[in-house]
């Protein structure tokens, strides 16, 4: 097992860039990781990586080696996954990840209960608002809002989600409430907004009677954690775009407030993500199933101030 075990950690420092992350990611330390590499390195007599002081990129041999490498583990990873089938046992490791708001809110909080349920999954959780890269960092399942871009996934909806502008009593008596789309532009009105380096402009689509609205909205801050932005409208900050599940429990208690209702943001798809393969093993199914159901549950419960 040792060779198939220095195998995983080249390919998970390929993947992620650096020892520690990969280490991080396997639960072993960057110690171990790097003399895993070292030990395949003198197995295969080559340089594997170019080392810099921030990252390790593969030489070409590296390279050349990864995409084998990749395909020994894909295919152990298949044939444990047809052997967990028969068994009626599943077991191994799930990576997850979700958006931070609702991973907080749906995810994070489940998975005890699903590993009570299935003792031998292991289940590694990654929050991010940043799109992950599902296919480069090997994730399991993405759980996402929003619409599906890589044709190379598959996608199972969980449940569409209604859309909120919302903003705090305190903004909206010191800017005015807007009561047209366009006077978010045409009054200055500060929009928080969740975006990411490189983003230059950012829009806004609202439901009109005349058709759909994109509106390019600004505003005085940005972040990447969806978050942050809402702990600066509870504030008094600005306006913010989001499910209302999210936002529904300071809806309720007023310290936000619901406006344009009548030209709402379209609804956004809560989905499940995940290469196409994955859907053939077991414990995956079985995660998409507990979660799927789980979220929808939630979500009705938040929404009915259960």
């Amino acid at each position: 097992m040792a060779y198939l075990d220095n195998l995983t950690v080249f390919v998970r420092v390929v993947e992620l860039g650096n020892l520690s992350a990969a280490g991080r990611d396997l639960r072993v330390s960057p110690a171990v990781a790097s003399n895993r590499i070292k030990e395949l390195e003198k197995h295969l007599g080559v340089r594997l990586f170019n080392r810099t002081t921030r990252q390790l990129m593969p030489t070409e041999q590296g390279t050349v080696f990864y995409d084998g490498a990749k395909r020994v583990l894909d295919a152990i990873a298949e044939a444990e996954a047809a052997v967990s089938a028969l068994s009626g046992q599943p077991r191994g490791t799930i990576r997850v990840t979700a958006p931070l708001g609702m991973g907080r809110r749906l995810i994070a909080s489940g998975i005890p209960e699903f590993r009570d349920r299935y003792p031998q999954i292991e289940v590694r959780l990654r929050l991010s608002d940043h799109n992950v890269d599902i296919m480069k960092e090997g994730i399991d399942v993405a759980f996402r809002l929003g619409l599906l871009e890589d044709s190379s996934l598959r996608m199972r909806g969980v449940m569409e989600c209604e859309r909120v502008l919302v903003a705090s009593p305190k903004y909206l008596e010191a800017r005015g409430e807007p009561t047209a789309p366009q006077q978010l532009v045409d009054d200055g009105h500060d929009c928080l907004l969740l975006r990411f380096p490189g983003v230059r402009e950012y829009f806004w689509t609202l439901a009109t009677p005349s058709g759909p609205m994109k509106i390019e909205v600004r505003g005085p801050f940005d972040s990447d954690d969806g978050d942050v932005i809402t702990g600066w409208a509870l504030a008094g900050r600005g306006i913010i775009n989001k499910p209302r599940f999210e936002v529904e429990p300071f809806i309720r208690d007023r310290r936000l407030k619901v406006i344009l209702a009548d030209t709402p943001p379209p609804p956004i798809q809560l989905a499940a993500v995940y290469p196409h393969k994955k859907l053939q093993d077991p414990k995956v199914r079985l995660l998409l199933d507990f979660m799927a159901e789980r979220c929808q549950r939630l979500i009705k419960d938040i929404l009915a101030g259960k």
